[in-house]
């Protein structure tokens, strides 16, 4: 039976209005100007260290992660929950629960992935939940799934990776994964087929006939 690894942030639910808040409130409280969403829409899909060194133009550690820190303040109150899950994802997870083994990758770290699966009472379609550790371990996609893989005792070819941004294809295409882009997500058809998705789902609801498709060729 094959694996199924969905990412959480922009294929399962949308997180954008959690996401923005919590990155205004730590550059609020560094007295940083924050940028237009526009410019935050980059934030959506890569580890926080990575989007905190750019918003904050530095490579100082210290400084990077006490914007984590605060970001992580505000997000373990309230912006975990400023989260909606995506029109047809139940009914897709129970379509595709039957045939597959689904987990949840994630470069969020695994509790608060973990508590956000279970506020929106999708525990019961997954396995497991894999996340990033706090200190920013494992929130590098290619690492994770490669993490994954061995912990499930996975072979590259039994699992399909799907995920709205290029994190998640390159990190797929890295360790010999079939990927699926979510171009419903907060990444591009551009962004995902310039990263090397081997297909492109516009809604939830077509992952399914996608997926039954890769596995019966």
């Amino acid at each position: 039976m094959k694996a199924l690894f969905f990412d959480l942030d922009g294929t399962l639910t949308d997180s954008r209005p959690g996401i923005f808040r919590c990155i205004e409130y730590a550059l609020e409280k560094m007295q940083v100007p924050t940028p237009p969403e526009s410019e935050l829409q980059a934030c959506l899909g890569p580890p926080l260290q990575e989007s905190f060194a750019r918003l904050l133009n530095t490579e100082n550690l210290r400084d990077i992660d006490k914007a984590v820190q605060l970001y992580r303040d505000r997000f373990e109150v309230k912006g975990i929950y400023e989260n909606a899950v995506y029109p047809d994802i139940e009914s897709t997870l129970m379509a595709l629960q039957k045939r597959f083994r689904l987990y949840v990758v994630t470069s969020k770290p695994e509790k608060y992935a973990v508590k956000i699966i279970a506020h929106f009472s999708l525990d019961s379609f997954f396995q497991q939940v894999y996340g990033s550790y706090p200190d920013g371990r494992l929130a590098n996609k290619t690492d994770l799934i490669k993490h994954v893989l061995s912990s499930e005792a996975l072979a590259a070819e039994a699992a399909i990776m799907i995920g709205d941004r290029h994190h998640d294809i390159s990190g797929a295409r890295n360790n010999g994964v079939t990927s699926i882009g979510a171009a419903y997500g907060y990444g591009s058809v551009e962004e995902l087929n310039a990263a090397g998705a081997n297909k492109i789902s516009h809604s939830p609801k077509q992952l399914v006939e996608i997926i039954h498709h890769l596995t019966e060729e």
